[in-house]
């Protein structure tokens, strides 16, 4: 077994645990992104809001793609993680509109998985 074989193997476990916690909290997580994503824009007055929007969806695309399972289904039902899932809550950047009651596209977040 070479090296990056070693490396692999010892590394799987951390990937499965970082893959069942991306499954449990993906809503959160999200939730946490699109709030950065609204101060951070906030703070720089909207220059770099294409920017913001883009990190903030590739970031969002890369938690789904954790939470999936090896065969490329969702994970457990009521976490992110399906098609469509990234860029369901609303558009990123723009103060005011992800996750807000009335907000025309926005879906609310997740029930908490049930302990």
């Amino acid at each position: 077994m070479g090296f990056l074989d070693n490396l692999k193997a010892k590394l799987e476990p951390a990937k499965e645990k970082v893959g069942d916690l991306a499954q449990q909290h993906g809503g959160k997580i999200g939730q946490g992104l699109d709030k950065a994503a609204r101060t951070v824009d906030e703070k720089t007055k909207g220059k770099y809001s294409d920017k913001i929007d883009t990190g903030t969806r590739k970031a969002k695309e890369a938690v789904d793609k954790l939470g999936q399972k090896d065969d490329g289904t969702p994970g457990t039902p009521g976490t992110q993680g399906g098609p469509g899932a990234s860029g369901t809550h609303g558009t990123p950047g723009a103060p005011g509109t992800q996750n807000g009651p009335g907000t025309p596209g926005s879906t609310p977040p997740p029930p908490p998985p049930a302990p």
